[in-house]
């Protein structure tokens, strides 16, 4: 399945952990990421459409948008 990049607000350590059990949930485990790192805070996801990816992060509290 195809890989989806978006430019997120999770910031830090703590933001990637509230938004685990949400994305761990909606495309699994290992099939995400984000680089906290990157200026743009770069989250990577496979196996879901960039609707859900929107719709899950929402409902956590976080924006993304895809690069």
């Amino acid at each position: 399945m195809e890989k989806l990049t978006f430019k997120t607000n999770i910031k830090c350590g703590g933001c990637v952990a509230t938004v685990t059990p949400f994305l761990n949930k909606a495309v699994g485990e290992n099939n995400w990421q984000v680089d906290t790192q990157n200026p743009d805070k770069l989250l990577t996801v496979e196996g879901a459409t960039a609707d859900q990816v929107k719709e899950v992060l929402k409902d956590a509290g976080y924006k993304a948008e895809l690069v």
